[in-house]
């Protein structure tokens, strides 16, 4: 049996986002202490936390700090410095480890990891050169996505190959590095689902949602998703098989494309609270920040329930003024805001939660706003 981090024991942040805050949010209403390492003044989570070092994440000496002043670490987001987490792992408990990061922070490794663990993907290639571009692309043919095989999020380090002359744009990317060639799936929908797993080995899975996005930015998320029982199902099977394979101990959000016909391929991997997550503060008996804290913390995981359905729509800077007017003129609806010093087009400053009897009607609502009409 995995020990127990009870209440009025630490848990340290390694990134202090809106993730972060969300997580502290859900540690401090269990009794937990919260730090944060993030090297940016007044962070999302640094607002919640009961302390901040500002420090950058591979900040070996911070690192070590935030260690020794902390009983379980977590982190809130992939881009961390894995192998700088590695040297804390004799000094403080780290649950979710570190392979969990060294294959989620690297799209060909990713790719391989669900490859092996019999999840369907899209047939892909190692992209080191121009040659091996030209020559891939004959095989995977058009439309096909080069993605850079580390960093990158929200449609950066990424380019559509629609014909022969994206070729030429797309080999700018391999001047970052090794790249990966993936075929286009030819999807009717995008829907992600959220496992969680503790070092027992209980997994407990939440509700399928489907996923809107707009200039490859997750805009809104609709929860149940509107697919087949048997997508649902397998979606959920999916999620079992990728936690067990993985050792999984905390949450992981896992995002999948569903073709016409109902065949699922895994897209991507997040170790970690999801965007697409969110409604489940409201819409389910349990968050997926409780859950993340339960499981790193040692404890049995309940099995969650959708309590109703839910729409959430993410709050970008430019939505964000009208957004907060909402708080007066839809009392129903959950607002939150994420606390960040500076609104940017494109950057996520909030979401909405809103719980429905009527997803059709609630969606045709969220247009009527007309805020996130682009």
């Amino acid at each position: 049996m995995s020990n127990i981090i009870k209440p009025k024991s630490t848990i340290g942040i390694i990134g202090g986002g809106q993730l972060g805050r969300m997580m502290a949010f859900s540690a401090k209403e269990r009794g937990y202490n919260v730090g944060v390492l993030d090297p940016t003044p007044n962070c999302p989570t640094a607002q919640v936390a009961d302390w901040h070092i500002e420090a950058a994440y591979d900040d070996a000496e911070a690192l070590a700090e935030l260690a020794e002043r902390s009983d379980v670490l977590t982190y809130e987001f992939e881009n961390v410095d894995a192998e700088t987490i590695e040297r804390v792992l004799n000094q403080v408990s780290v649950p979710q480890g570190t392979e969990l990061l060294l294959i989620t922070q690297n799209r060909l490794k990713e790719k391989e990891f669900l490859k092996n663990a019999g999840i369907p993907v899209a047939t892909y290639a190692k992209i080191e050169t121009e040659e091996a571009l030209a020559e891939s692309v004959k095989e995977i043919g058009y439309p096909s996505v080069l993605k850079t095989i580390r960093g990158g999020y929200d449609g950066k380090g990424q380019v559509v190959l629609k014909s022969a002359a994206d070729v030429s744009k797309a080999a700018e990317l391999l001047e970052n590095g090794i790249c990966i060639l993936e075929q286009w799936v030819a999807f009717e929908k995008e829907v992600s689902i959220m496992v969680t797993r503790n070092e027992r080995g209980q997994i407990s899975t939440f509700p399928v949602s489907e996923n809107i996005h707009e200039q490859n930015i997750l805009l809104k998320s609709i929860v149940p998703a509107r697919v087949s029982q048997k997508v649902t199902e397998e979606a959920k099977k999916i999620a079992e098989q990728i936690a067990d394979q993985m050792n999984l101990v905390g949450v992981l959000g896992i995002e999948l494309f569903v073709t016409a016909q109902g065949e699922i391929y895994a897209n991507e991997l997040a170790p970690r609270p999801h965007n697409s997550g969110h409604y489940s503060i409201e819409a389910c008996s349990d968050s997926q920040f409780d859950m993340h804290i339960r499981a790193i913390c040692g404890y049995n995981l309940p099995q969650v329930d959708l309590l109703r359905p839910a729409v959430m729509v993410n709050i970008l800077g430019e939505h964000l003024e009208q957004a907060l007017e909402l708080n007066e003129t839809k009392p129903v609806w959950h607002v939150h805001d994420y606390g960040k010093a500076v609104a940017k087009v494109g950057r996520k400053m909030g979401h909405i939660t809103i719980l429905t009897d009527d997803l059709e009607r609630t969606l045709k609502e969220i247009d009527q706003t007309a805020i996130w009409q682009s």
